[in-house]
């Protein structure tokens, strides 16, 4: 059946949830069940990629509808400006009740505030997950307890409050499951007596790989914190136990993270339920981008590979939305604000560049729908992980990857110390991303076609290329 009426819109997002650690994604790790029972009775989307692998520009992509060199975002120092168009704007101006709560991360002050929204009480910065401060439009308030319950509390009250008669759209913006992984005392002692299993690719040596890969600082045995495994292994461990012990420590409280997250969302599924406007009520559950869970022997993201590039993305939306179903259509950040402003019956801008997700939840792709997507990271070794910068393109079943060596935007210099590099995985054969067969002569001709379909992209997002070097 058909909407006869503008639905309400409530956008979940987490930080840094990976889809491999969600139990409608098949994890093997943990249990989601209130994030999976929209899965359930909606879509689960099997290739949702995000256009730029870290928070802010992830964040911004979504709101714009834009790539961060349109849109101005291109790091995690970068704070977008508010003057610019935004789908919440668009919304508001439409009669829509809107709501910004939890998480920002796109700067404070002046035009970096939240704009098109009602009512917005977000963390500066990146927050903290115990007793944090939220800062609204009158000020700076510090709340106790724990992040994600007061998100969600915030989230309830505000959706308590609003007028019935009019639609909403409310963003609620999880901190958790983001590093340094603090849980709340309520799941503190989840997972005590069980070993997770360690991932495929957990004792990655990165051979016939980028230098890319060799020198990001994000390995877990080598570059996590104190802070991030709550101390130090045991002396007597050898390496290869240090790193094993390390990662029970980091995975078990960023599932502890997770926990909470999953107690909110069935909170939020509830309440719709309760007030009886869930089958007019849109509800997407999304993070900003994925999360390597120890593969490659790593934690963080930024890079293109999969665990990192995939984004979790479910809906609910029971008018249209037949139960359970699975697509693995392709779908960007950039698709959700003007799937949203579809809906609605908002004429959607020009100058976004994504596509409604409209017919695909309803049950049927569109004719000539994207079978590749562009990707651009540009915090060229940045203080703390230390990834090059890069673009390259995903298709149903290749990578291809350049980094540049340059980083344009952020610091603007050539980095003359690193040679340019390519890498090429062929998905059908190498789901896990680990031989590089770039100069493998048997893929000479798809080296060629994937780097005009690469050109084709960033002309149409309207990106610039840099010197490619073979």
């Amino acid at each position: 059946m058909k909407p006869n009426r503008q639905p309400n819109i409530l956008f979940i997002m987490s930080d840094d949830h990976a889809s491999h650690a969600m139990s409608c994604y098949g994890s093997q790790i943990n249990q989601t069940p209130n994030i999976d029972r929209i899965a359930d009775e909606g879509m689960r989307f099997d290739n949702c990629f995000c256009t730029n692998s870290i928070c802010s520009p992830s964040r911004a992509a979504i709101l714009t509808g834009k790539y961060n060199h349109l849109n101005g975002v291109k790091s995690i120092e970068d704070h977008l400006d508010g003057r610019q168009m935004t789908f919440p704007k668009l919304l508001q101006a439409s009669g829509y009740q809107t709501a910004m709560i939890g998480k920002w991360h796109l700067g404070h002050g002046g035009d970096a505030d939240p704009t098109g929204f009602d009512y917005w009480n977000v963390l500066p910065g990146q927050g903290l997950y115990h007793n944090p401060t939220f800062i609204d439009q009158e000020g700076e308030k510090p709340y106790s307890g724990y992040v994600t319950d007061i998100i969600t509390d915030l989230s309830i009250d505000w959706l308590s409050r609003r007028d019935s008669n009019r639609p909403f759209m409310l963003m609620c913006h999880h901190k958790a499951p983001h590093r340094p992984w603090q849980p709340s005392a309520k799941y503190a002692q989840w997972y005590e007596d069980v070993e997770i299993p360690e991932p495929e690719t957990f004792h990655d040596t990165y051979e016939n790989r980028s230098q890319a890969a060799v020198e990001a600082k994000m390995r877990i045995d080598r570059d996590t914190r104190e802070s991030d495994v709550k101390g130090r292994p045991p002396e007597e461990l050898s390496a290869l136990e240090q790193k094993r012990w390390k990662y029970q420590r980091y995975i078990k409280d960023y599932l502890r993270c997770v926990a909470s997250i999953d107690e909110s969302v069935g909170r939020l599924l509830d309440y719709l339920e309760e007030e009886g406007i869930a089958d007019n009520t849109i509800v997407i559950y999304t993070s900003d981008q994925g999360f390597f869970l120890g593969d490659h022997g790593w934690f963080d993201k930024r890079f293109m590979y999969e665990e990192s590039l995939r984004m979790p993305f479910i809906v609910r939306y029971p008018r249209v939305i037949e139960a359970g179903s699975v697509t693995e259509a392709m779908a960007l950040n950039i698709d959700f604000p003007v799937t949203f402003l579809d809906y609605a019956g908002v004429p959607i801008p020009a100058e976004m560049q994504g596509r409604s997700l409209r017919s695909i939840f309803e049950g049927s792709t569109p004719e000539g729908w994207r079978t590749s997507m562009y990707y651009r990271y540009w915090m060229h070794l940045d203080e703390h992980h230390n990834v090059y910068s890069h673009y390259g393109i995903r298709t149903e079943r290749y990578k291809l990857i350049y980094y540049y060596a340059q980083a344009l935007g952020t610091t603007g210099y050539a980095d003359e110390n690193r040679e340019p590099e390519w890498e090429l995985f062929d998905l059908q054969l190498d789901p896990y991303e680990m031989n590089n067969v770039y100069k493998d002569p048997a893929y000479s001709e798809t080296v060629v076609k994937l780097k005009e379909e690469l050109h084709r992209l960033q002309a149409e997002v309207l990106d610039q290329p840099v010197a490619e070097i073979d």
